[in-house]
């Protein structure tokens, strides 16, 4: 019982969140991104938003860094860097208001647009004139918000690189490398903002070592796919995470 008081936890959801981050973990090793909206999902039946943050910002550094062999040589460090300016400062905003707003409605809306953007991606829409450096600075911005609010950064930026064509390999690489940056710095500001605390610490511990075989596994999946398959995984992905994000958001305001 001493041993299950640190985490806060009964033994059920202990296990619970050990599967969810294993099935997380395989989606960021295939697409480069969707661990933290995996994780939310699943989190959000045990735990509030505020504690929640802060166990994804830390897994989110350490499943970054085990991805690095894997995707190393296919980041496009210029589209990170212009992307990560953006973040820069959003992600600040996002949690100033994480202490005291409900982040269901700015889920919600993350949720639709998401839903309307795949759905257009999905009947062939595409636009390579937005890839320049003032949307790329504003998508940032909007990433850091959200992501500083519910950790979810990452599906405007996913939206953006399928908007303009980019291909799979640098995708996914590129958005592992801008994870990793990006939570290291949300991380610190939440360390300072006071929403880490040792229970985090203690709940992330047993959950390291899933993390290189769920990525292992992922990337075997993305290896023997080919690059119509990989978009057509993305995309029902992020309409399957935001449908479902919808319906628990409603179901737990009404019911």
């Amino acid at each position: 019982m001493d041993f299950l008081s640190c985490f806060q936890l009964d033994l059920f959801e202990i296990y619970f969140i050990i599967f969810t981050v294993f099935i997380a973990s395989i989606i960021r090793g295939f697409n480069g991104f969707g661990f933290s909206a995996t994780c939310i999902s699943g989190f959000s039946f045990i735990l509030p938003a505020i504690e929640i943050v802060p166990i994804i910002l830390i897994l989110e550094i350490l499943i970054s860094i085990f991805m690095i062999p894997y995707i190393w040589n296919k980041i496009d460090w210029n589209f990170v860097f212009q992307i990560l300016l953006g973040i820069i400062i959003g992600s600040p905003i996002g949690l100033y208001l994480l202490k005291f707003l409900s982040p269901d409605i700015i889920h919600l809306l993350i949720c639709i647009i998401v839903i309307f953007f795949s759905t257009l991606l999905m009947k062939g829409y595409s636009n390579k004139k937005i890839n320049n450096f003032s949307v790329k600075i504003f998508t940032g911005s909007i990433s850091g918000l959200i992501n500083g609010m519910s950790t979810l950064g990452g599906m405007p930026v996913a939206l953006l690189l399928l908007i303009t064509g980019t291909q799979p390999n640098i995708i996914r690489g590129s958005l592992a490398a801008l994870f990793f940056l990006t939570d290291i710095y949300a991380f610190v500001l939440s360390f300072f903002g006071d929403i880490v605390n040792l229970t985090t610490i203690y709940r992330v511990v047993p959950l390291v070592a899933i993390l290189p075989l769920g990525v292992f596994i992922g990337n075997k999946f993305f290896i023997k796919s080919k690059e119509t398959t990989y978009r057509r995984v993305v995309f029902y992905f992020l309409i399957f995470i935001s449908i479902f994000g919808i319906i628990r958001i409603i179901s737990n305001t009404y019911f």
